[in-house]
């Protein structure tokens, strides 16, 4: 179901690919190039229980628990979400490394006002991420290779910011996002809406 971590085909300039690949990347335009090479560079694989630790490492990391916030709780939760079915769980890889945690699920699934409101597409997926150590500084390559991964399966996404997070948001919109509509949350919290379309 998830793409493989080990792949040794980087792309970041056409001449450094082998003689046939490069006659095909000459005929690519150059977005197209730099999806392939960041597909290259990223892969996913679900998440274990035997992840819990490092997890819980990173939400206490000080950027990430500002947000993510009560660490035992969230952990508690993670473990809920690992056995709710409609809920899926990756690890993103960067080179083979651990450097991100995104949960998504279908949006429609959990019949959120705040989603209805954005008017996406049957079939919406709904992501929520944050980052591990090696995955801060990087959060727009990253998050972008994690949508077009999710966007092979559906026609858009949605995540549903605190405005005041300035940083996820910039990064959310290096990853192709966009919107500036806030709406109340299922708690009653100010969300900012923002989606990314195939």
């Amino acid at each position: 179901m998830w793409p493989g971590a080990n792949r040794s085909q980087h792309w970041p300039h056409p001449g450094n690919a082998p003689p046939a690949q490069r006659r095909t990347a000459s005929r690519l335009s150059y977005p197209t190039i730099q999806r392939r090479w960041t597909m290259a560079k990223y892969g996913f694989r679900p998440v274990t229980r035997d992840d819990f630790p490092m997890l819980a490492g990173w939400l206490r990391q000080p950027a990430v628990a500002e947000w993510w916030k009560d660490t035992d709780q969230q952990i508690a939760s993670l473990g809920e979400a690992l056995d709710d079915p409609a809920m899926h769980l990756l690890i993103v890889l960067r080179e083979n490394q651990p450097v991100a945690y995104v949960q998504h699920s279908v949006a429609a699934h959990w019949n959120e006002p705040h989603y209805d409101a954005a008017g996406t597409p049957d079939g919406t997926i709904a992501v929520d991420v944050f980052s591990g150590p090696d995955g801060m500084g990087h959060g727009g390559e990253w998050l972008n290779a994690v949508a077009e991964h999710l966007l092979e399966r559906a026609p858009a996404l949605i995540i549903d910011p605190d405005p005041a997070n300035l940083r996820a948001i910039r990064a959310y919109e290096k990853a192709g996002f966009q919107g500036t509509r806030v709406v109340p949350n299922e708690d009653g919290e100010p969300a900012r809406i923002m989606t990314r379309h195939r």
